[in-house]
């Protein structure tokens, strides 16, 4: 199984072509509300502290979105994902849903 080496933001990357495109992958990664954590953290802002635990759930989530995201693009033989973008959003009952997706590629070296 490869390991996506490659992964950006980028339609193109700069001395590679695109010699397979296996389509868009995704992953998802869910982080329920969690009302304690939720009191703190409102307590924490009313005495002027940022929002350091907010943050660090994000960047959980966007973690574990990303390698859910590699792991299927491993799984179809893919070495890069390019055009990844991620989605945050926050659902009704506080919860937070993160998603990772790009179009998972067989890069090669261009020619020169």
């Amino acid at each position: 199984m490869v390991v996506p080496e490659a992964v950006v933001t980028f339609e193109r990357l700069d001395g590679f072509r695109v010699a397979r495109s296996f389509g868009i992958v995704r992953g998802e990664a869910y982080l329920p509300h969690n009302l304690l954590r939720a009191t703190f953290r409102s307590i924490g802002t009313l005495i002027g502290l940022g929002p350091a635990d907010y943050l660090t759930d994000a960047d959980r989530a966007r973690g574990e979105a990303l390698a859910r995201l590699l792991a299927q693009a491993s799984t179809l033989g893919a070495n890069g994902i390019v055009g990844l973008n991620f989605e945050a959003s926050e659902e009704s009952d506080g919860s937070t849903r993160v998603v990772a997706f790009g179009e998972a590629v067989t890069l090669e070296p261009s020619p020169r």
